[in-house]
């Protein structure tokens, strides 16, 4: 049996217009790609949606109503796994300028620009893990509708 090494939960983030909102990663020596807004679980996170709402306003300084888990995905690395929950978001509200984390000012992280994409735009768009675009385009309409109809007195939305 392999360990888990790592879990993080990130948000399939969609805004009012029914586009996702991701994160477009630009390193040295590499070619774009985009992800999910999210990150680690830490220990004084109360569940998956507490780590998700923490990361968006980290990150993108968005306030948003988090749902349940849409998708797992799990990647082989050294040591064991890395599992990723993903869960299901509507966005409320999203200030740039309001992030709290260092991610996007921390030299070794390259450029972490918000990026807005509609659901037709993801074919062709390096979006990781992989396989996300995929699921995401298969059950466009339904993510769609879910996300719109989250309820604004949601747990996580801060």
């Amino acid at each position: 049996m392999t360990d888990i090494v790592r879990r993080s939960a990130r948000a399939l983030l969609f805004d009012a217009d029914g586009r996702l909102v991701l994160i477009r990663r630009t390193r040295p020596g590499q070619a774009p790609y985009w992800v999910l807004a999210g990150g680690g679980v830490e220990p004084g996170d109360a569940d998956h949606r507490a780590t998700v709402a923490r990361e968006l306003l980290e990150e993108l300084g968005a306030v948003a109503v988090v749902g349940e888990q849409v998708w797992l995905a799990t990647d082989p690395t050294e040591g064991g796994a890395c599992v990723a929950h993903v869960h299901l978001a509507r966005l409320v509200t999203m200030d740039f300028a309001a992030r709290t984390g260092d991610e996007p000012t921390h030299p070794s992280y390259g450029l972490f620009e918000p990026d807005v994409v509609p659901l037709d735009g993801l074919e062709g768009l390096d979006l990781r893990p992989v396989g996300l675009a995929e699921f995401v385009v298969r059950n466009a309409l339904v993510l769609g509708v879910d996300a719109a109809a989250l309820p604004d007195q949601g747990v996580n939305a801060r």
